[in-house]
């Protein structure tokens, strides 16, 4: 187990820690794995660091002054055979990819994870993010996933480099 320290994130079995709470949260479908694989659904055992804040201009303003908006041809490749595999490129992109402006609101706010980051393994996922649920106890795809209203609380209580232990 690794030791926590102020500020930092912990997904526990009672739910996400972060500033003295915890918020409930979903996790992949999958579980949580440390052999975690492209389209598994797991999400990925370790400590992982906030690399990013982004989020939709067109549906909320900025939530911290280190946030990034969201355009409509973002997206974040999901093709292990490409060398820009699980990271941020932009349309028209003909790999495999997710959009990160999506009709529903699931992204409207995220925080992106340095898991498999630069540069990425081939195969060893992608796009593991801590975005909005679908609704409360809904499986990720390996995401970690909260309420709107959480997930607000804790982007605005993390900056980029904050860990995020997933045990």
């Amino acid at each position: 187990m690794t030791l926590q320290r102020a500020g930092d994130l912990r997904l526990t079995p009672r739910g996400l820690w972060c500033g003295g709470r915890y918020y409930p949260c979903a996790i992949g479908k999958g579980g949580i794995r440390s052999d975690k694989r492209e389209g598994d659904g797991a999400t990925p055992r370790g400590v992982h660091h906030v690399e990013a804040l982004l989020y939709r201009p067109d549906r909320m303003t900025r939530p911290a002054p280190w946030a990034l908006p969201i355009g409509p041809r973002d997206l974040w490749s999901d093709a292990p055979s490409e060398a820009d595999y699980n990271s941020h490129v932009r349309a028209p992109y003909a790999a495999s990819h997710e959009a990160l402006r999506r009709a529903d609101p699931l992204y409207d706010l995220v925080l992106v994870l340095d898991w498999n980051y630069a540069p990425a393994a081939p195969y060893r996922g992608s796009a593991i993010f801590i975005h909005q649920w679908r609704r409360r106890g809904y499986p990720t795809e390996g995401c970690i996933a909260l309420s709107r209203v959480d997930l607000r609380s804790v982007a605005a209580q993390v900056a980029p480099g904050t860990r995020v232990i997933v045990d």
